[in-house]
């Protein structure tokens, strides 16, 4: 397979990833590895997860902390043959604060999917945009 078609490829089940995510729809977890590996980054007691069941558990508690969560991708960036960086919008409102998530500087955010094989093998959640992009050694 060429480069480019495996890049066509990644930034297409990128985008049918997002498609599910932004109808409020968080339960397919088809396009990941079994051993994925789940980073939020720079989230407070920012940590690695390891596989599909350990995902599910990070993802299920940082959203049970908000009413109304919901993601726009607003950008897509294939950066190399096996990484693709989505640059997000997120909506919410805190459960127990009562703030917006804009509020607290959190709305504009990125995700960053390392794919292998058709597979995300390794996919990292930045609450800020602006350190992605600084991550990755890009401008914003």
């Amino acid at each position: 397979m060429r480069d480019n078609d495996r890049m066509s490829e990644n930034i297409d089940l990128v985008r049918s990833i997002f498609a599910c995510w932004e109808r409020g729809d968080w339960t397919s977890s088809d396009w990941a590895d079994p051993e994925i590996e789940y980073v939020m980054v720079d989230e407070p007691g920012a940590r690695t997860r390891t596989g599909l069941g350990a995902m599910a558990l990070a993802w299920g508690e940082y959203l049970s902390a908000w009413n109304e969560y919901a993601v726009k991708a607003d950008e897509y960036r294939e950066l190399d043959r096996e990484r693709v960086l989505v640059l997000l919008k997120a909506f919410g409102r805190g459960k127990t604060s009562g703030l917006d998530i804009g509020e607290i500087g959190a709305e504009r955010g990125a995700n960053v999917f390392h794919i292998r094989n058709g597979r995300v093998v390794r996919l990292a959640a930045y609450f800020d945009a602006a350190r992605a992009l600084a991550d990755l050694g890009l401008d914003g």
